[in-house]
């Protein structure tokens, strides 16, 4: 994390709350009182500090019943909060491999990069079923910082969904990574992966749906 940022939010209080909104599309102050099980009208000042300081805004969730929720997301300022950007020698490497071989040089040293992890990841998975292999690499790729977990809903079925992205940069330069990610989860799940995501503000998903 930015250590600047850091000393200007300050309080653990609003880290657990600014990480807690990084895995949703938002939560209420109900809702991070109940996971944080802290004072209402604490989570409350820590939300409306946050907001004014420029992490946070709101927006309004309709309900079945009643009136839309106010919920509080994190807004693009929250970027810097999290490490997002590969290593400035990476981006340089790739740089000079499509400077000497063209503009195909970075993709082939990318695959080459991806079928080794691949390769190494296939070799070190846990679990005989999709579903236990799909927990084992949620755990990993949490460890790794892309805040994954593996869900299950009525409307998208199984999947593994991640939170944030620790190449966000190289995402962005090379749309490839996209395609040897999935490429990635499906040769450890051995299964098909449909790849989605989704960025919006503050917000960054990107799901991994599968069959079981």
């Amino acid at each position: 994390m930015n250590q600047r940022l850091i000393a200007e939010i300050g309080r653990t209080q609003r880290l657990e709350i600014l990480n807690s909104l990084k895995r949703t599309k938002g939560m209420s102050v109900n809702e991070l009182v109940g996971k944080m099980k802290k004072s209402y009208m604490g989570i409350k000042q820590h939300c409306l500090t946050l907001q004014r300081d420029g992490y946070l805004d709101t927006w309004r969730r309709p309900q079945k019943m009643g009136r839309p929720e106010m919920v509080y997301r994190l807004t693009r300022r929250t970027h810097d909060l999290f490490q997002a950007d590969s290593n400035q020698f990476t981006v340089d490497l790739l740089t000079s491999m499509q400077e000497i071989y063209g503009s195909n040089g970075p993709e082939k040293l990318l695959y080459n990069v991806f079928e080794k992890k691949t390769a190494a990841l296939k070799a070190k998975a846990k679990g005989e079923t999709v579903t236990e292999r799909a927990k084992w690499i949620a755990r990993i790729r949490d460890g790794e910082g892309y805040m994954a977990q593996f869900t299950t809903t009525e409307e998208g079925g199984p999947q593994i969904l991640e939170c944030h992205s620790t190449i966000m940069n190289l995402l962005e330069r090379y749309p490839i990574i996209a395609r040897l990610e999935q490429d990635m989860f499906e040769a450890v799940l051995g299964t098909p992966v449909r790849r989605q995501m989704i960025r919006n503000s503050g917000l960054y998903e990107c799901a991994f749906y599968f069959a079981l």
